[in-house]
């Protein structure tokens, strides 16, 4: 027994030398986060699930976690102390460090929880703690809420809302529960409570009239109804004796009545205050008929009319409890909205980034024409300025979509200083009116969205695909507010599926997105009809949003590409009913053939709609045959239905689901190929065919009619609406198209994201020729291919979440360098690719702690070198195989290396 345990020990030790192990420092563990959020304040889950990131050391490979310790206490204090109150899970040997559950004592409603793991590393040596995460507990039952909804009887602008209270002394802790039907503000004795803009984030609120009537009548039925509230420490904001609290309330989507939209009802605010004593005694101040109200200086407010400040109409210290009370009046109690209240989270908007100017120039009005560097989101801030009383400050945003108008009336009382607060405009340009010798200092633009942070870095020798990448970027960011995503920050601001499904791969290639999906996933699955399964072009709806097919395919898109992206096997979850339910909306739609047709009928006429059935959008050439783009869905949301059966194990799911997969592929080939002209269609059809697989009897054919389609029939320019467009440039690079793809995104003329960038534009536009919105994010769709082809790195559905991904570059002529990187759930991931003329001479490889890598080389085993040595395993290197087409095979583990081809 002693000399198998000796031969054990001394075999391990010889494989962590070969692995560079035997002197190196532990790991580091990083990045906690629960419900892959950063200490969110308010959890409804009762076993949240904690994640964390290990760093190895620098030059470390085939590092790994062996083990792991999680402790949550319910104090910093006890934490520290190491009184592990909640939970100790004790050493569990696990690689394991994403998505674990809580485990321990069952928690209550508004509980705090502080927790830190420790890990061990692959030669079982422990790491240091990690830094100290949190989160809180909301309330988690129906009748913890003391609060009752409370509104104002004025007709229009913000209502200001107020409620004096008194406390005892020794407060341990306060926190504030609060949420809004339309955009709140809270503040506590004066002070403006937390960082959030433009919450609660956008949900499907509580029923409305008349959504069976209209251009786009729907049957009304929703799976569900929601409202999130929100949790604020404000401890340091209290004292003993006498406190105030007051909030600003304006319309939001709440009530707004914009032909895209539909009112959801009179906007209304809920608050409850939840004081504890050091003795644990605790004190409430709920919402209720005692509050007061009065108008605010905001006399309008709108998400599509903007907003107007009148300071003269400000009432000194209104949120402080020295305020003088004569003039207010009793709150009216609101009709609650019937939507469940539900944890918020999710990211919040906020001002994300601030802008200085980079031109000011007078007019010949007398005016301020303000130039920034880019297009963003949000609103400008004007700062001390004065003005006589009465007198206005305009500001004028230049877009060219209405944005609605902001107007600031003087009080003249001095310097002043005004943002708005309840809606945002989209602007790179303003010009300002009624300001006296505006000055750079006195004005700074505030780019305002869902606090979604780009998690990834591309760059290439190239400039134009950088930059084609980064105004995509920026026109994402431009329409996140609410955590969801519209098609356009300006004229419609709504939440389209489809829009939202052709980029949500492309989000996850460049943000870190996975709690933003997690809730707009959720409102897809609550806007979802449940007797015949429809999900709608929008979600949460709105009665402006047309669409098709492609749209309601969001249901099945988007989980699947998140559980490859995150590995998180809950998405699925949550969302196989939802999906399985979309397919059999879509089966309703088959024709004789097998194909589908959908002619889904406007609810209030009985006659087929358009606007429901839409096949692909703004193609620059010519509009490809909607039933061709319909029953590829079918396809995809049967065989995304079917991946996700069998990533659950669900065996007769998969079959039932594949086997409707096959069949319409089969429909499909049949009916839309003709052999003639050895063709499909041009605008996109023979790009869906490939991707979805041809017949490889025909797939040459195929494949030389595409080129001959983009590169003769259409100058080498792209020839797709958004919908193909998601699958064109790495539909072409698979299917031996390389340097067609690159012809396409190169090009600087009309049709192509060049062309945008020549005429001026910083953000992505609606239509390949500058019509309509130019902003909108849904072109980007196709961009997956810099990430997943030119640097080559792709996720795979057998190592979710990275924990096994792949990297397989192809180079480009003309293309002298690729960099790409991601913070993955592992870890830091990243591709750097240098060729020269077409062929690869280097790649490196980052492999992060947690996962493993397939790294393809084209080239035989003899000609590649790694870190300046003869190719062979052992150092971080596993394995070593021939591929296809002369190529190299090398698995790896944690890790950089850098490959070298001669």
């Amino acid at each position: 027994m002693n000399r198998t345990i000796t031969i054990r020990r001394a075999m391990t030790a010889a494989f962590m030398l070969c692995a560079g192990l035997a002197t190196q420092a532990q790991l580091n563990v990083t990045s906690l986060t629960v419900e892959h959020m950063e200490n969110p304040s308010t959890v409804d889950a009762t076993h949240p699930r904690l994640s964390w990131v290990n760093e190895a050391p620098d030059g470390a490979r085939g590092q790994q976690q062996t083990a792991y310790r999680i402790v949550v206490a319910s104090s910093e204090d006890k934490l520290a102390a190491g009184e592990y109150d909640l939970w100790d899970s004790g050493r569990i040997e696990s690689e394991r460090s994403t998505l674990i559950p809580y485990n321990g004592k069952g928690l209550h409603s508004g509980e705090d929880c502080y927790w830190k793991v420790q890990t061990w590393d692959a030669r079982k040596k422990p790491s240091a703690w990690s830094a100290v995460g949190r989160w809180g507990m909301g309330l988690l039952s129906p009748s913890d809420w003391k609060a009752r909804w409370i509104s104002s009887d004025q007709p229009s602008g913000a209502p200001l809302f107020r409620k004096a209270f008194k406390l005892g002394a020794n407060i341990r802790q306060a926190k504030a529960y609060v949420t809004g039907g339309g955009y709140f503000e809270l503040y506590i004795n004066g002070q403006r409570v937390g960082e959030d803009y433009l919450v609660p984030n956008f949900t499907n609120y509580t029923t409305r009239k008349d959504l069976d009537k209209g251009g786009l009548a729907l049957d009304a039925k929703f799976t569900a109804y929601r409202v999130l509230y929100l949790a604020y420490d404000i401890t340091k904001m209290l004292k003993g004796g006498a406190n105030a609290a007051g909030a600003m309330l304006g319309d939001g989507f709440y009530r707004s009545t914009t032909h895209w939209v539909r009112s959801f009802g009179v906007p209304c605010f809920l608050c409850q205050i939840e004081v504890t004593y050091d003795d644990g005694s605790k004190q409430i101040i709920p919402t209720d008929e005692t509050w007061l109200t009065k108008p605010s200086p905001i006399t309008m407010t709108g998400v599509y009319d903007g907003e107007i400040y009148d300071a003269r109409q400000e009432t000194p210290q209104w949120a402080e409890a020295a305020c003088d009370e004569s003039g207010w009046k009793p709150v009216t109690m609101a009709e609650a909205p019937v939507g469940k209240l539900t944890a918020h989270t999710s990211p919040t908007d906020r001002i994300c980034e601030v802008l200085q100017p980079v031109k000011i120039t007078k007019n010949a009005e007398g005016n301020y024409e303000v130039e920034f560097e880019k297009e963003i989101s949000g609103w400008v801030r004007l700062k001390d300025i004065k003005g006589e009383a009465g007198k206005k400050a305009k500001v004028k945003y230049i877009c060219e979509s209405p944005v609605g108008i902001e107007e600031y009336i003087y009080k003249g009382t001095g310097s002043e200083s005004y943002a708005p607060r309840f809606t945002w405009y989209v602007f790179s340009k303003v010009v300002v009116s009624g300001v006296d010798n505006l000055a750079a200092k006195q004005i700074q633009a505030e780019a305002v969205n869902t606090d979604v942070r780009i998690n990834s870095e591309f760059h290439t020798s190239n400039t134009l695909l950088n930059t084609i990448n980064r105004i995509w970027q920026r026109s994402q960011l431009d329409n996140m507010h609410g955590c969801i995503a519209s098609d356009c920050p300006h004229r419609e601001r709504s939440p389209y599926t489809g829009d939202g499904q052709i980029a949500a791969a492309m989000v996850m290639l460049n943000f870190d997105a996975a709690a933003f999906y997690q809730k707009w996933v959720r409102d897809m699955r609550d806007a979802q009809n449940p007797v015949d399964g429809y999900v709608p072009n929008g979600a949460p709806w709105q009665p402006g949003c047309g669409g098709g097919v492609a749209w309601g395919a969001a249901m099945n898109v988007i989980p699947w590409e998140y559980y490859v992206q995150y590995g998180d096997e809950g998405m699925l979850r949550d969302n196989f009913v939802p999906m399985k339910e979309q397919v059999r909306h879509m089966l309703q739609w088959l024709t004789p053939e097998g194909t589908m047709f959908q002619h889904k009928l406007n609810e209030e006429t009985k006659q087929p709609c358009y606007w429901f059935n839409l096949g692909d959008w703004v193609p620059p050439y010519g509009q490809p045959n909607d039933e061709i783009v319909h029953t590829f869905y079918l396809w995809l949301c049967s065989e995304n239905t079917a991946l996700a059966a069998k990533a659950l194990g669900e065996t007769t799911d998969y079959e039932t689901y594949h086997a409707i997969a096959e069949r319409t592929k089969e429909a499909f080939h049949k009916k839309f190929y003709n052999a003639e002209v050895k063709s499909y269609g041009d605008f996109g059809p023979n790009v869906l065919a490939l991707w979805m697989g041809v017949p490889e009897e025909r797939k040459a054919d195929v494949v030389a009619t595409l080129r001959k389609e983009i590169m003769q029939d259409h100058d080498g320019h792209i020839n797709t609406g958004f919908v193909s467009t998601k699958f064109f440039f790495e539909t072409l690079s698979d299917n031996g198209l390389h340097d067609v793809a690159m012809t396409a995104i190169l090009k600087e003329d009309f049709p192509s994201y060049g062309n945008w960038i020549q005429r001026g534009a910083t953000t992505t536009w609606e239509q390949w020729n500058g019509n309509d919105s130019r902003n909108h994010p849904m072109f980007g769709g196709g961009l997956t291919w810099f990430s997943r082809h030119l640097a080559g790195v792709n996720a795979t559905a057998d190592g979710a979440g990275y924990r096994h991904f792949e990297v397989r570059p192809i180079p480009s002529v003309g293309l002298d360098s690729v960099y790409y990187s991601i913070l993955s759930p592992q870890g830091r991931v990243a591709s750097r690719v240098l060729s020269k003329d077409g062929k690869m001479k280097q790649l490196e490889v980052t492999v992060p702690v947690g996962s493993q890598a397939t790294v393809f080389l084209p080239a035989e085993a003899s000609a590649v070198k790694e870190n300046g040595r003869k190719l062979k395993a052992g150092k971080g290197i596993i394995g070593i195989s021939d591929g296809d087409n002369a190529t190299t095979k090398v698995n790896v583990s944690q890790g950089t290396y850098r490959f070298t081809i001669e």
